[in-house]
């Protein structure tokens, strides 16, 4: 399994022929190394319904027939725009024919807002993401602050790869995100949501710093870390998720 990071909280996961896009914002995102136009997916992951997070989902989508896997009510929302979408909920799992997706929560906001209108949809509920594969499983946080189900979260899953938001502001900082990655146990702790903006500024190091040695990774826009396929093994510690 391969998996790379293209810029604010963009990551990609290719696994058994199947290209994953997890919050595609491209457009805009003057720190991604993708293109918006001729990007592939199979499926988007969408954690919540801000537009730095769905981005160009509905271009990519409609463009390569991609699956949208999205909390219920922004999955209604992208569904208006005629893009094929599976509504799930927090604490729900779903096994797919690429792997298992489930939500998570995440304490943050999600919604659409129209500033020629000046409305504002609220989209659900903001959501985490745990991906299993290949014996594998990643964890996206999303857009959130620290709180402690993170502990359980960690205990009853093995993840091997846990993208972190780091920026302040409107998630966790640097210091909040290293006592998340205690928590969540991860094997491979990569930092994202930071530099995009002025007010989300950081330096990933610092917060690398803060990690158990060994455990924390920056990763520039386009790089990526494999996964070594582990056949049979399933990643909920006991048995549940």
């Amino acid at each position: 399994m391969k998996v790379s990071y293209h810029g604010h909280s963009v990551v990609k996961i290719e696994t058994n022929g199947t290209t994953i896009l997890i919050d595609p914002f491209i457009t805009g995102n003057a720190g991604t190394d993708l293109d918006a136009a001729s990007v592939q997916a199979d499926v988007i992951l969408l954690t919540h319904g801000h537009g730095d997070h769905v981005g160009d989902t509905v271009e990519i989508a409609k463009r390569n027939n991609a699956l949208v896997i999205a909390s219920a009510e922004l999955a209604d929302v992208l569904s208006w725009e005629g893009v094929r979408t599976h509504a799930m909920s927090i604490g729900g799992a779903y096994t797919f024919g690429f792997g298992r997706v489930k939500l998570t929560q995440a304490f943050h906001s999600s919604s659409y807002v129209n500033p020629e209108t000046k409305t504002i949809v609220y989209t659900g509920m903001p959501t985490g993401i745990l991906f299993t594969a290949e014996g594998r499983t990643i964890y996206h946080a999303g857009d959130t602050g620290l709180f402690g189900d993170m502990k359980i979260i960690g205990e009853r899953n093995r993840i091997d790869l846990a993208f972190l938001p780091i920026g302040d502001n409107h998630t966790m900082g640097p210091e909040d995100a290293a006592v998340a990655a205690d928590w969540l146990q991860a094997k491979q702790v990569v930092p994202i949501h930071f530099n995009t903006f002025p007010f989300i500024e950081q330096v990933p190091v610092y917060f690398i710093s803060l990690l158990k040695e060994g455990v924390g990774t920056v990763l520039e826009s386009g790089e990526s870390i494999s996964l070594v396929s582990v056949k049979g093994c399933t990643q909920a510690k006991d048995g549940g998720a």
